[in-house]
């Protein structure tokens, strides 16, 4: 499609775009362009679609929980973070 067929039809256009989630392909000054549905998530949407990957952690994660990694601190480090 030109953009004089997409001007003519913007609307309708749009609608399809977003009724099937495929893309439009315009032509425009010889460049192709695409109109295409940007997927807008809220935050709660993307945490669920989060997977969990057990194999992560090699051993007991209770282990984790009382590391001390008081030692591999430094003053500065502390300034940097915050």
């Amino acid at each position: 499609m030109n953009a004089t067929q997409l001007r003519a039809n913007l609307f309708l256009v749009l609608r399809r775009v977003l009724a099937t989630g495929k893309p439009e392909d315009v032509e425009w000054k010889g460049r192709h362009l695409q109109i295409i549905p940007k997927e807008s998530l809220s935050s709660m949407a993307k945490l669920a679609r989060l997977r969990p990957h057990p194999e992560v952690i090699q051993g007991d994660p209770e282990t984790i929980v009382h590391l001390d990694w008081s030692s591999e601190w430094q003053a500065e480090d502390v300034h940097r973070l915050s």
